[in-house]
C-alpha cells in the first residue's frame, strides 16, 4: 500500500527545469495522500483511516544542507484526496523535494510520512542533434567523469546524471532515435561542465542526434523524423530548452544536396524557433571535420559547399554561430575522437558563454573577408578576427588547402607570402576572368590548415569570388 503523501507528477530525481527570463522555473507538484495507521506488531500491517481533515504540505530544500529554497507550503488537497502545489524556484541546486503530512485526530503512531525527490535543479537545458559527431561515434579513452549539476534528459524519459556515452538508449520510450550501434564519447559533457562551472548553476542536456541522418530527417517539410522525435521527447517533459548544439552535415555529401544546404538548414531553425515558442533560440554549430576515404571531386565539392553554408549560416541567420572542427583529431575516418570531441565542447562552451551570456570572450575563429587580385596570377586573402598572427606552418605552397579554380579548372598555389591578416598566393599561371579561390575545402583538406597563432583554425570557404582591387 502507498501511504502518506505520494509525489505522482512534477519532479523527478536528476531532472533539470529550464528558468525563464526571470531566473526560475515554475515547478507544479501533484499526487496523492492516504491516512494511515501502522502496527508494530509482526508482520506490519497499515489500516486506511477515513476521518479527519488532511493538510498536505511541500518544500523545496538545498541537497547540500537541508536549507529550505522554498518554505514549507499548505497544498491544495481535492475531495479525491489528491493534492497540488506550486513553487517558483531560483535557478540553482542541487535541490530536494520533501512532502509530509497532518490530519485531525492523529493519535502520535499514525503515519505523516511523505515523498521525496533529489537532485533536481533549476538551470539551462541545451538540446543536442545532428548525426553521428553530435550522436558521439569516439571509443577512445579520455578522462571526461560526470559532475553534479550536469544532467540528462535520457530517451527512457528519465533524468539522470550525465555520463558517456550520452546517446544510448536503454530502456527507449522514444524510439525515434533509437541507435543501431551503441554511441561513444561525445563534445556535449564537456561543453556542459564548462557552462555549469561558470554560470553557477545546473545545465542539463537532452539527446536527440542520430547517426548518418541527413538534413531532411529534420525537415518537417520533408522526411522530418528525427524533428518529430526531438518535440515528442521534449514535449513529454514540458521543456522549452535555452538552445541547440548541432553537429551535421556529412550525410548530405553523399546524397549530392549539398547546393540547398542553407535554405533547408535556414527552414529547420524557422520551424524549430516557432514549436519551441521562443522567438530566436540560440543554434551552436560546428564545420564539418575531414573525412580520410579516398574521395572524387564531385564530392569534394559537396563537402566545400556543405562547409561554406554552415559559414553563410552563421552569416545570415540570428543567434546562430559556427566553430570550427576541421583541424580536431579522428577516431576513425570521419568521426571525432574523443580527445578531438573535448576541444569542440570547450570552443562550443566559449561561443555560448561569449554570445549568450553576455561574457567577454574571443571564442570567433579567423575567416576570410575578401579575396582581391594583385597581378593576373597573384591574389591576396584578407581575413578578420585575426588577433596574433596568421600560421600556415611554413609548408611547401602545394601542403596549402588553398585553390584557385576558372574557366581552364583547378590551381594549386606554387609561392605565398604571409602578412599578420593576410596572404598573398602566388599561382603558376594568370587566372582567368570570373576566377574564385577554395579553402580547406575538399573532404581532406590536407595536413596544415592555416590558424591565428594560439588560437584556432580559419573557418573553410568555397566559391570565394576574387575581386579586382
Amino acid at each position: 500500500m502507498k501511504y502518506g503523501v505520494t509525489i505522482e507528477r512534477g519532479a523527478m530525481p536528476w531532472q533539470i527545469f529550464q528558468q525563464d527570463a526571470t531566473g526560475k522555473a515554475r515547478v507544479e507538484l501533484s499526487g496523492t495522500c492516504t491516512r494511515v495507521r501502522q502496527s508494530f506488531e509482526l508482520p506490519l500491517e497499515f489500516t486506511e483511516i477515513r476521518q479527519g481533515a488532511v493538510t498536505v504540505k511541500a518544500r523545496i530544500a538545498l541537497e547540500s544542507s537541508g536549507e529550505s529554497v522554498c518554505p514549507w507550503t499548505e497544498c491544495r488537497v481535492e475531495e479525491d484526496s489528491r493534492w497540488h502545489v506550486a513553487f517558483d524556484v531560483p535557478a540553482g541546486g542541487l535541490y530536494r523535494v520533501e512532502t509530509y503530512m497532518e490530519y485531525e485526530g492523529w493519535d502520535g503512531l499514525s503515519s505523516t510520512r511523505g515523498d521525496m525527490v533529489h537532485n533536481i535543479g533549476v538551470g539551462d537545458v541545451f538540446v543536442a542533434a545532428g548525426q553521428s559527431n553530435a550522436a558521439g561515434r569516439a571509443k577512445d579513452p579520455i578522462e571526461d567523469g560526470p559532475e553534479l549539476g550536469v544532467h540528462l534528459l535520457r530517451p527512457s524519459g528519465r533524468w539522470d546524471l550525465a555520463t558517456h556515452p550520452l546517446g544510448e538508449t536503454t530502456g527507449s520510450i522514444h524510439t525515434g532515435n533509437f541507435e543501431n550501434h551503441n554511441p561513444g564519447h561525445t563534445p556535449w559533457l564537456h561543453f556542459a561542465k564548462l557552462l555549469k562551472r561558470e554560470l553557477g548553476y545546473p545545465i542539463g542536456i537532452v539527446m536527440t542526434a542520430y547517426g548518418g541522418a541527413p538534413l531532411r530527417w529534420w525537415d518537417m517539410e520533408d522526411n522530418g523524423a528525427l524533428y518529430r522525435n526531438m518535440l515528442e521527447l521534449l514535449e513529454a517533459d514540458g521543456l522549452r530548452p535555452r538552445g541547440m548544439v548541432w553537429y551535421q552535415g556529412e550525410a548530405e555529401g553523399y546524397e549530392n544536396a549539398a547546393g540547398t544546404y542553407l535554405e533547408r538548414f535556414a527552414r529547420f531553425v524557422r520551424r524549430l524557433r516557432e514549436d519551441l515558442g521562443r522567438p530566436d533560440p540560440p543554434v551552436l554549430t560546428a564545420q564539418l571535420n575531414r573525412c580520410m576515404t579516398p574521395c572524387d571531386t564531385d564530392l569534394d565539392r559537396q563537402w566545400g559547399m556543405v562547409r561554406q553554408a554552415q559559414r553563410e549560416a552563421a552569416r545570415r541567420l540570428e543567434n546562430v554561430w559556427v566553430v570550427p572542427a576541421i583541424d580536431l583529431p579522428l577516431y576513425d575516418f570521419i568521426h571525432n575522437s574523443s580527445q578531438g570531441n573535448l576541444v569542440l565542447g570547450e570552443r562550443m562552451a566559449r561561443c555560448a558563454l561569449a554570445e549568450i551570456y553576455g561574457k567577454k570572450l574571443e571564442w570567433r575563429a579567423p575567416e576570410v573577408e575578401r579575396a582581391v587580385r594583385l597581378a593576373p596570377d597573384r591574389v591576396q586573402l584578407r581575413f578578420q578576427r585575426v588577433y596574433n598572427w596568421l600560421n600556415p606552418f611554413d609548408v611547401a605552397p602545394a601542403l596549402l588547402p588553398f585553390e584557385a579554380e576558372d574557366g581552364e579548372g583547378l590551381v594549386r598555389p606554387s609561392a605565398y607570402q604571409t602578412q599578420r591578416d593576410a596572404m598573398e598566393l602566388t599561382f603558376p599561371r594568370p587566372l582567368g576572368e570570373g576566377a574564385v579561390v577554395h579553402g580547406a575545402w575538399r573532404c581532406d583538406p590536407g595536413p596544415c590548415i592555416p590558424c591565428d597563432c594560439m588560437r584556432m583554425p580559419m573557418l573553410a570557404f568555397y566559391g570565394l569570388p576574387i575581386s579586382e582591387r
